[in-house]
This record gives structure tokens, sequence and C-alpha cells, in this order.
């Protein structure tokens, strides 16, 4: 591994993502770890905990990584690639809770997103990744995918923003690290990582939390999510076909509703 980019998400990070792409690095961003590692993941982030050898078969083709999980356990990871670079992406405290917000927001009111996750055993698996992800970070806890209570205490968030932002400027080793900001573009990420800077604009990308649509589209574990969910889907409409045929034919029209109108009368009257 050559670059772990610990800044919290909504820092710019699937920009950087896109960024070190363009760089010739083979990056992991949030889908990937779920992709590809989703598993250990589960158990690192469970009581079970990990292990030192646990990263390193994990990460240890992989150049750079960004976004969570790695960028809450950077210093373990950097333990087992001691030559890795830190890149730590800032931005202003206030703006980081909007856009954290929004986000939150975007995925709250996506009702495909989340039925996907209950009628797909890869969304399933995405939701507990999620979930747990976000209960390292912030300490939430989402029962279920339509659990509504994103709404959460902005004090808090942006104390554990800023705590986070604050040890890493303090406890990585200066010569290693890099405080960057997207907005500041290729120059001091080049420099920093000895590239030249490519002749195209920096990227932008998930600009107001739209990059779920992308991936939706792109990303292998969202189409196999659609695919196992479409499949699902069929599945429940003709057992519900067979339900419905058994029904009418065991018990006719005319008995069906002589029980409804026994049971109205019994309810309302």
């Amino acid at each position: 591994m050559k670059v772990i980019v610990a800044g919290y998400s909504k820092t710019g990070t699937t920009s950087l993502a896109a960024a070190l792409s363009e760089l010739g690095y083979n990056v992991y961003d949030f889908l990937d770890h779920f992709w590809y590692h989703g598993d250990k993941w589960a158990k690192i982030l469970s009581s079970s905990g990990g292990s030192i050898e646990d990263f390193k078969e994990m990460y240890e083709s992989v150049d750079a990584v960004t976004d969570c999980p790695p960028n809450l356990i950077w210093e373990e990871l950097l333990q087992v690639f001691p030559d890795t670079k830190i890149i730590l992406t800032t931005r202003e405290e206030d703006d980081w809770y909007k856009s954290y917000s929004k986000h939150n927001e975007v995925l709250r009111k996506n009702f495909t997103h989340k039925i996907m996750q209950i009628l797909s055993p890869t969304g399933w698996k995405f939701f507990k990744f999620c979930r747990n992800n976000v209960m390292c970070r912030s300490g939430l806890h989402m029962r279920h995918p339509f659990y509504l209570s994103y709404h959460s205490n902005a004090i808090l968030l942006k104390r554990g923003f800023r705590q986070h932002t604050k040890y890493c400027q303090q406890n990585c080793p200066p010569d290693k690290l890099l405080v960057y900001n997207v907005h500041q573009g290729w120059a001091p990420l080049c420099e920093f990582l000895g590239k030249e800077i490519p002749d195209k604009p920096f990227p932008r990308e998930n600009i107001g939390g739209n990059v779920s649509d992308k991936l939706m589209a792109t990303h292998p574990a969202f189409i196999r999510i659609q695919r196992e969910a479409a499949i699902t889907s069929v599945l429940l409409c003709l057992t519900l076909c067979l339900v419905t045929y058994k029904c009418h034919k065991f018990h006719p029209r005319a008995l069906l509703l002589d029980k409804l109108r026994s049971l109205f009368q019994r309810w309302f009257c």
C-alpha cells in the first residue's frame, strides 16, 4: 500500500479516489471495501476484532484506500505498511456537516435503495456493513434499512470530526502527512506523491450526494444487489399468485365474502 486517505467521508474522498486512479493508483473506495472484504470487515468491526495479519492480507496488493472503514484505523494500517503516505482530507466543519446531512437525506428518500437491501442477501450484508461503519464513526444504530433516525446530534458529530482531524495531525509522522483540501487541485497532491500533474481538470465527484445513482448502474456490488432483488420480487409475486389461487379454489368467493362480512359485523357493529 502506498496511500491511506484518513479524512472523513464528505471531505472530497470520492473526488480524491478518482484523482488517485488518474495518477495510476489501484484505489479501493467505500464500496470496494464492502465488495472485496465485506466479511472480514464485519469481523473487524464487531466484538471479534481484527489483527495485523488481516489488514496485510486484505490490502497488500492495493495501492490506495479511501473512505470508511480504513480512514478510522489509519494508524493500524500504517503499522502494517510503514512506508505508506497519509492524506488527511479536510473541510470547514459546518460545510462538512451540511454535506453529511444532505447525503443522509438523499439516502433516506431513496426508497428503491432501501427495498433492494431488504430483498437482496447481498443488499442486507451491505446494510449491515454501512450500519457497522455508522456505529463506529458516530454511535448511531440503524436497526433496519427503513430506520429513519438519520437526524443526529450536530454538536457531537462536529466534535468527532474535529477530534479525528486534530488527532491525525498530531499523531501522524509529519514527513508522511499531507493535510489537503480537494479544492487545492493537482499541485500539492502531485508534489506530495512525486507525480506529474495531469493535463486535465481535477475530478469532482459526488456533488450533492449524487454518486449513488452512478454506482448503482456501474459497480458490481450494486449490480448483484439489483439482480438478487429482481429475482426475489419475481418469487414473491409467484408465491402471492399461488396463495391467491389456492384461496380462491378452496374458499369460493361467496364464502370469503361471508367470512369478511361476519368479521366486519363482529368488529364494528
